[in-house]
């Protein structure tokens, strides 16, 4: 299978029953427990959960980073788990970037902030496109302007963020995921760095993904996916959210929800002209 070029922007996400284990001396932990999700080429969303939820084992997988234990990923004409290692590589340097949240694995140490812009740019030049800002320009968004000369290992935590971020835009990818964007920053900074994924995603097309605790972050995308317990619990999309049915028939109540209907409570389903009731019958006769 031969890594395509294509100029087309965004490539859509498709997870198909994912599952994914990490092996340990205890026995396999289970990281994803069968996540389906699709995504739209050119859209832009936030991937939400609490620390060991599985968001960041997503965003590795996106990545190439790590294959699945079962299901199926597509990314745009890509079926993650058939391309080699060489073909991962070439995808991650021309059409996927990452973004990781420690800023220095992104970036060389040595070389100045412009120079690894410059670097990363090498991607959209493989898919024999011209970048679409200069390193310049790109710094000057993220109030870096001043320090575009200055080498990467002396730049604050914040600073190096900036860079990595900068570094992951530009490319011009047709899909940015980007784990936790915002961690060092201040509200400027923050604000700065919105402004640049929005401009990728209205500019360009580009699908964008970013994992993120900031509230700020997630208000900001028309978009949010939250993993809880290995599996996608919910959605939100322009401020409203809603449970998700998975292609098995599950559902994920809301945590506030599953305080009254713990695990194992039996619930009547019934089906009426708008829409579907689940009632607990014990909770029906004490009410009574």
């Amino acid at each position: 299978m031969t890594v395509e070029t294509s100029p087309s922007p965004g490539l859509d996400i498709h997870f198909d029953g994912v599952v994914h284990l990490y092996p340990s001396q205890e026995g396999d932990v289970v990281a994803l427990r069968g996540v389906d999700l699709d995504v739209e080429a050119g859209e832009e969303f936030a991937l939400l959960g609490p620390s060991g939820s599985g968001k960041s084992t997503v965003l590795a997988l996106l990545a190439g980073l790590q294959r699945p234990s079962a299901g199926q990923i597509l990314i745009g004409p890509y079926e993650m788990s058939k391309l080699s290692n060489r073909q991962l590589l070439r995808l991650r340097a021309t059409e996927v970037s990452l973004v990781l949240q420690d800023p220095s694995r992104n970036l060389l140490p040595y070389a100045t902030a412009s120079q690894n812009i410059e670097f990363a740019q090498r991607g959209a030049r493989g898919r024999k496109h011209r970048p679409p800002w200069r390193p310049a320009e790109l710094l000057e968004q993220l109030g870096m302007g001043a320090l575009a000369g200055r080498t990467v290992a002396t730049l604050s935590g914040g600073e190096q963020q900036r860079v990595a971020i900068a570094s992951g835009v530009a490319s011009a990818p047709r899909l940015l995921l980007v784990d936790e964007p915002t961690s060092q920053l201040d509200t400027r900074s923050r604000d700065q760095v919105i402004e640049l994924l929005h401009k990728i995603n209205r500019q360009l097309g580009s699908t964008v993904v970013s994992v993120t605790h900031d509230q700020a972050v997630a208000h900001a995308m028309p978009r949010t996916v939250t993993i809880r317990d290995g599996r996608v619990g919910a959605e939100g999309r322009k401020g409203e959210e809603y449970a998700v049915v998975g292609r098995d028939g599950s559902v994920q109540l809301p945590p506030d929800v599953l305080e009254i209907l713990p695990p194992g409570t039996l619930l009547h389903v019934r089906r009426h002209a708008a829409g579907v009731d689940l009632r607990n019958p014990e909770l029906e006769r004490h009410d009574q």
